[in-house]
């Protein structure tokens, strides 16, 4: 039996909040897709973005990709009630000490608020470490959430990166230690059934339910409808 899929949908204004929230979706992600696949939006959008949302589904935030200062620039973000908060790691490779940095950066985060691993399933291009490394990690460590993504948006998408077999692997062993797990990278409807089969709890889009199919246009209520039909039948 698999797990029902929910609909995980990145906003960039309280105003797409809205029309994500009329159209069903089970989390609210803030982002500024401009700024990258994980690009940060302004704190003050997202505040503006939990000021709609007002607790009825979890609201989480994209903060770009990791560095030694990354509390620092989130420091307004943090003051943020968020209920996940997530750090891509293009660029990190495989450091000595891999993931003390990591573990130190989630220490510092307010209670209440929990770190998201992500994985970048063409992580060779993004010089980031191997999504099977990254489960095991986060398995280690006790997250709470995964996300699998992909750091290029040019058309490819999760699965010209990672077979079919493997993410589900890679899922059902985050799934088993506890760990709530969202799949995106650029995932498209046509995906959907396979998408069904994987077994994380949350499908993340973007692109898919903006207009014309563009990550950096609004929001279409049509695509919306269309993947929460899908996703709850």
């Amino acid at each position: 039996m698999t797990t029902p899929l929910g609909l995980l949908v990145s906003v960039t204004s309280a105003d797409e909040a809205a029309a994500a929230l009329a159209a069903g979706v089970d989390l609210v992600d803030v982002k500024d897709p401009s700024r990258g696949p994980l690009g940060a939006a302004h704190h003050e959008t997202a505040a503006a973005v939990l000021a709609v949302v007002n607790g009825r589904v979890p609201v989480s935030a994209a903060l770009g990709e990791w560095s030694p200062a990354a509390v620092t620039e989130a420091h307004w973000h943090l003051k943020l009630p968020l209920t996940y908060i997530k750090w891509g790691l293009a660029g990190y490779g495989h450091p000595a000490g891999f993931g003390e940095d990591l573990l130190e950066t989630r220490r510092r985060v307010p209670a209440g608020t929990e770190v998201v691993a992500v994985a970048y399933a063409d992580w060779e291009a993004a010089e980031s470490p191997p999504p099977a490394e990254l489960v095991r990690f986060a398995k280690r460590y006790r997250y709470r959430a995964f996300l699998f993504d992909t750091f290029g948006k040019g058309g490819d998408t999760l699965f010209d990166h990672l077979p079919l077999q493997e993410l589900k692997e890679l899922v059902g062993s985050l799934k088993r230690s506890g760990v709530k797990v969202a799949v995106g990278g650029s995932v498209q409807f046509e995906h959907l059934k396979l998408l069904k089969t994987v077994g994380a709890d949350w499908v993340a889009v973007r692109g898919a339910v903006c207009v014309g199919g563009k990550r950096g246009d609004g929001l279409d209520p049509v695509r919306l409808a269309k993947w929460k039909t899908a996703l709850s039948g």
